[in-house]
């Protein structure tokens, strides 16, 4: 059997910087990764929408 998450997270671009805001998301994102493979989740999926939704599907065998 398999457990299932999903984590939104939304980015709001704060400056001009567009390489600047690339950098953040990289970090943000690679947290909310290492947080849920931590828990013994993995990266089942991702999909993006309006926005600047992203959305990360975890599962793990439970």
């Amino acid at each position: 059997m398999k457990e299932y998450k999903i984590k939104a997270l939304r980015f709001i671009q704060k400056g001009f910087d567009s390489s600047q805001i690339v950098v953040e998301f990289e970090a943000e994102i690679q947290a909310k990764l290492d947080e849920y493979a931590s828990k013994g989740y993995t990266l089942n999926s991702t999909t993006s929408g309006d926005s600047g939704m992203v959305y990360l599907f975890f599962e793990k065998d439970v």
